[in-house]
């Protein structure tokens, strides 16, 4: 992780150099995206939208590498690639589990680590030097560092490293070091939570993900070993509560997750029943994100008797 940053870094130093013009054009162009950005996000067509997004970030990293220090093209960066690999690369990551294809869920685990550390990366270079070197450190730095370095002006880079990480211990539960980055995790959003209880943010989505995240945290491990769903199933209905029940995703997750954690088959089917029942155009802000979810609900409905024999 620390050698993926240490490459991007260099990546943007190495840019220093390009032209005034070019960074003035990039510039202009970075501000366009950023107000069409919401196009990918209403899509409603899931594999258009697979195919489209690649490109996509990477023609947008392509100015990146032109004018590195454009916080618009950061942003861009850093929540697509988040986003692209939660509806996309775990997705396929997801769909080769429920078949028990070995092979295809190593790839696929894989390839979803890489796409998160770039969300990890990207979002490191909006927070700064303090973040880059802190962040990885113990419980009593990483305190210190969301005391000094955590205001509500880096709250968009600050739930995307908690989301970013999360994903990258979700995806590497061999590794004890991973494992030993989830405290740092929670801190992160439960700090992100604690600024929105003081002004919630106006995007319902960025309200309703630091929720959704921790509801993963706390379904990540068996009960046996920790996981505690009862708290994961508060986080997801908060998730629903600040997004007025239309980020489907938060249901799905909650349906399946605590369902399972719980052995509780009844609340798994309710759940995602009343998610397909719900049209994903409740929310044309975030119709792909509830394409998404409706995609993962009617999966996890496919292999319920399988789930809970």
């Amino acid at each position: 992780m620390r050698l993926v940053l240490m490459l991007v870094l260099a990546a943007s130093t190495a840019a220093s150099s390009a032209c005034d013009i070019g960074k003035l054009t990039v510039g202009t162009t970075a501000k366009v995206l950023l107000r069409a950005q919401p196009s990918l996000q209403q899509e409603s067509d899931y594999e258009l939208a697979r195919q489209a997004i690649p490109g996509a970030l990477k023609t947008v990293e392509g100015f990146w590498i032109v004018d590195p220090e454009n916080e618009n093209l950061i942003q861009i960066l850093t929540e697509g690639y988040c986003q692209y690999g939660t509806g996309f690369a775990e997705d396929d990551w997801e769909a080769a589990r429920l078949v028990k294809d070995r092979a295809a869920v190593e790839y696929h685990n894989e390839r979803a680590t890489k796409i998160f550390n770039r969300c990890l990366n990207y979002a490191l270079l909006s927070l700064g030097k303090e973040w880059q070197r802190d962040l990885f450190g113990d419980e009593a730095t990483v305190t210190k560092l969301l005391r000094d370095h955590g205001g509500r002006g880096k709250r968009f880079a600050m739930m995307y490293a908690g989301v970013a990480l999360g994903s990258l211990v979700n995806h590497n539960l061999s590794q004890m070091e991973m494992l030993g980055y989830l405290p740092t995790v929670e801190m992160v959003l439960n700090h992100v939570v604690e600024l929105d209880r003081q002004k919630p943010p106006a995007n319902l989505a960025h309200a309703a993900l630091p929720y959704i995240a921790l509801g993963m945290i706390h379904t990540g491990r068996p009960v046996a070993m920790g996981g505690q769903p009862d708290r994961a199933r508060g986080y997801f209905e908060q998730a629903l509560r600040v997004s007025g029940g239309k980020f489907l995703l938060a249901r799905t997750l909650m349906g399946y997750r605590v369902g399972l954690a719980k052995n509780d088959r009844k609340f798994f089917h309710d759940q995602l029943k009343q998610v397909l029942e719900t049209a994903p155009s409740v929310w044309p802000e975030q119709r792909l994100a509830n394409e998404v979810a409706h995609r993962k609900a009617r999966r996890y409905l496919s292999k319920e008797k399988e789930l809970f024999p």
